[in-house]
């Protein structure tokens, strides 16, 4: 089976419960496929817990919801050792984070030293306790949300953290006529309980390995450290892209090309995802532009503009 005829089948399944929002689900599959997390903000009652659910029940993966609030604990995500007084021994028990499919509702709620227990998670697939590294399921991916509206008892995400996100997206509202629909399915049973598995975590590292294996030539990847080298630069920017950025925008890309069923990394493969892999990841030195994402989406495309598109890309 081809990564296109996969991202399909997954497409398929998570549109039953998440209508005309085709686009958002295939960036969601992008990031799972290339091994990254989801970054998603956007106002509450958009489906961004409902599309974590069905993702989840689609790949037939495992789920767990943290509610993140400001008395919220390390410990409360990686879990803690305990002393059993049957055994006389300490034993772990794992926390939330022992998953596929992590949701991470409301990250901005807690305190920074509770969303820094996540780093470790996301970037090693690994979580250390009291000196004990415990190795996270495979796959696993956290997706978190944000609400960009409320201020009040939110903590902004550090750069640190939201480096860690290999893409950032808003689900935004559907339109009249599939809304609409959306209420005359809404019954006794939400729609996501409903949903039947389509393929395995087996399946998924099967066709991740064929997204790593995408070609990206060197013209391209030229290409992308140049838009990077330009976010460095730029007047408007106070902090660019890092390495890490570029791996991701890189990685995103391969994704896309998979999704498009080609074999190598196109250059419109690097523009269509600049904006999903690094708005979040830059700082503008205006203070309005600093705050605002259209804004950040506008710089972010105008460097690429301003880098030269290579012309042999395969």
């Amino acid at each position: 089976m081809t990564v296109q005829d996969y991202a399909a089948k997954l497409r398929g399944n998570i549109g039953k419960v998440i209508k005309g929002k085709d686009e958002i689900i295939d960036l969601v599959i992008m990031a799972v496929l290339a091994g990254g997390n989801v970054l998603i903000e956007d106002v509450p009652g958009t489906g961004k817990t409902v599309l974590a659910k069905a993702f989840a029940k689609s790949i037939s993966g495992s789920f767990n919801r943290i509610q993140f609030t400001p008395d919220l604990l390390p410990s409360d995500i990686t879990g803690i050792h305990f002393f059993d007084m049957k055994k006389q021994e300490f034993i772990f028990r794992e926390g939330p984070i022992f998953t596929n499919i992590l949701l991470a509702d409301e990250i901005n709620r807690a305190t920074p030293r509770t969303q820094s227990a996540l780093l470790e998670c996301m970037e090693e697939k690994q979580a250390t306790v009291d000196g004990e590294r415990f190795s996270l399921p495979s796959p696993f991916t956290v997706i978190a949300t944000q609400n960009p509206i409320e201020i009040q008892g939110t903590y902004p995400l550090p750069e640190a953290q939201l480096d860690r996100f290999l893409i950032k997206i808003g689900m935004g509202y559907t339109d009249k006529e599939t809304e609409t629909e959306v209420l005359g399915d809404i019954k006794a049973a939400h729609p996501v309980e409903l949903l039947r598995p389509v393929t395995d975590a087996e399946e998924l590292t099967e066709m991740s390995a064929q997204v790593d294996n995408i070609t990206v030539n060197r013209a391209v990847r030229e290409y992308i450290v140049e838009i990077g080298e330009a976010s460095r630069t730029s007047p408007d920017i106070k902090l660019g892209l890092s390495t890490r950025g570029l791996i991701a925008i890189k990685k995103t890309a391969q994704a896309r090309a998979a999704l498009r069923g080609r074999g190598y990394v196109s250059p419109d493969d690097v523009k269509y995802v600049l904006p999903y892999a690094a708005c979040h990841r830059i700082i503008c030195r205006s203070a309005i532009m600093r705050d605002s994402a259209a804004s950040k989406e506008e710089t972010v495309r105008r460097l690429a503009e301003q880098v030269p598109v290579p012309t042999e890309t395969n």
